[in-house]
């Protein structure tokens, strides 16, 4: 009994871990997208293309709530920001078989009414790229293509806004 209620401790401890939101101590060049079967709402991007603009990857797939709930702060952050520099790529890597549908992510864009580009990412190509284990993960990339913060699940709506003016108000 008393292994169980570790392991549960154990698994609590690193959901807290896994839901902060950080600063990446260590700026490293944020991975090209990689192996991006389709590109909605935008022509094909590329990291090369973007530098000069602060980037938002956010890794989200249209049937985890989680990733829902963050959709209208995301979506905000879109219209808020994007004449100012900013550029959303919601990377859309699928859980279950039924996300790997072009025609079902469209369903979720139009029903959530995302309008900024989404890659989709069937064969986790890019979520490999970005080492990235979690749905929702958010990644801000600095105009020099540096992941400068990363934030996995809900929350720290206001901190990853913060970030987001920051970052614009950098030099290129």
């Amino acid at each position: 009994m008393k292994s169980a209620m570790q392991a549960v401790l154990a698994a609590a401890a690193l959901w807290t871990t896994v839901a902060d939101a950080a600063p990446v101590q260590k700026q490293v060049q944020a991975p090209e997208f990689a192996g991006i079967s389709t590109w909605l709402n935008s022509e094909p991007l590329s990291m090369q293309q973007l530098r000069g603009k602060v980037v938002l990857v956010d890794f989200w797939t249209f049937d985890c709530i989680n990733c829902i709930n963050t959709l209208p702060f995301v979506k905000s952050w879109h219209d808020k920001y994007k004449d100012q520099g900013l550029v959303v790529v919601g990377v859309h890597t699928p859980e279950y078989a039924h996300e790997r549908s072009t025609d079902n992510v469209k369903a979720a864009m139009k029903r959530f009414d995302i309008r900024y580009a989404v890659a989709q990412d069937n064969r986790y190509a890019t979520w490999t790229a970005y080492s990235n284990r979690y749905w929702p993960a958010a990644y801000l990339i600095n105009k020099k293509g540096q992941i400068v913060y990363t934030h996995f699940g809900e929350g720290k709506y206001q901190e990853i806004e913060s970030t987001i003016r920051t970052l614009l108000a950098e030099p290129a």
